[in-house]
């Protein structure tokens, strides 16, 4: 898998934004990624060094839509709990 295939987005939310703190960032990753594959994208693409990474997946919730309210299940989401040694990533505001 290509580096720029391996992360999607960051994750900008309350909980990711208080863990900057203690070197914990969040990134939704390709469901299809390993925790190797993830550790070193961010290394080349942030040079930092990351000591360890954890990976979830968010199960997608079942929503209501449309005029007949059909259900329908929202897509699930790898995330990834990246833990750095050394240097910092600069695109989450710190707490």
């Amino acid at each position: 898998m290509k580096i720029n295939e391996t992360i999607v987005s960051p994750v900008l939310t309350e909980k990711a934004t208080f863990n900057t703190k203690d070197k914990v960032y969040m990134f939704v990753v390709n469901q299809k990624s390993t925790k190797f594959q993830v550790k070193a994208a961010l290394e080349k693409i942030f040079s930092v060094k990351v000591s360890d990474v954890r990976i979830m997946v968010r199960k997608g919730k079942e929503v209501r839509r449309g005029r007949k309210m059909l259900a329908k299940k929202l897509a699930d989401q790898k995330i990834a709990y990246v833990k750095l040694k050394e240097g910092k990533i600069d695109i989450f505001p710190q707490a």
